[in-house]
């Protein structure tokens, strides 16, 4: 068979691509990835009785993940078009992770020495990584389940996009129990939690992801 051929075959009747096919998967994968993540949190852990009365660090620790959600939904999205450039989302993580460094800069400097270590290690630092991590893995398998039906040409890098955002979706539904406030404490050990599945979207990338 020829080429040209071959190329009429495939197209034949193929019609065109449905519109926003990429948002459609990432969001429907992500939309089940939280709701499962918020669920087994609450269900496990709990939800924390005094979550209205954090006030600002409450919103800044969503802020972050948050943030780090959709900077990654939007890299994820970048990488499942083939030729689309992808730098500029790769970047809006970096941006989001130096912001939070910059404030997190500004408390450790504003807070006595003696505070300092207490702001780090907080009261759960031992248990909240693996937690994050944890509620990230139902995140991590339907966003990985979403890109496998677009067309990632970078695998490994779609496959790092897919876990920082199930890491973000995952420490989104943990901060409904996390009883800490301080902004040192969301930067190290919630970014901790979420670089788990992030590495282990690129690692399994090339395997699951390639097309």
């Amino acid at each position: 068979m020829r080429t040209d051929q071959l190329v009429d075959l495939l197209a034949r009747q193929a019609g065109p691509a449905p519109r926003k096919a990429v948002e459609t998967r990432l969001a429907v994968a992500a939309s089940v990835g939280v709701l499962v993540s918020a669920g087994a949190a609450v269900g496990v852990l709990g939800l924390n009785p005094a979550l209205t009365a954090m006030g600002a660090a409450l919103v800044i620790k969503m802020a972050y993940v948050v943030s780090l959600a959709l900077g990654a939904a939007w890299l994820a999205d970048r990488v499942s078009r083939p030729g689309t450039p992808w730098r500029r989302a790769a970047w809006s993580l970096a941006a989001v992770v130096l912001a939070m460094t910059v404030l997190v800069a500004v408390v450790t400097a504003a807070a006595p020495g003696t505070q300092r270590l207490e702001l780090l290690l907080g009261r759960s630092w031992i248990s909240c990584s693996w937690r994050v991590a944890a509620l990230s893995g139902p995140a991590l398998v339907a966003v990985v389940w979403g890109m496998r039906g677009l067309a990632p040409t970078r695998p490994r890098l779609a496959g790092f996009a897919a876990g920082v955002l199930a890491g973000g979706l995952g420490a989104l539904g943990y901060a409904l129990y996390c009883p800490e406030l301080s902004p040192v404490f969301v930067l190290a050990w919630y970014t901790l939690g979420i670089l788990v599945p992030a590495t282990l979207g690129a690692a399994v990338g090339p395997w699951l992801l390639r097309w």
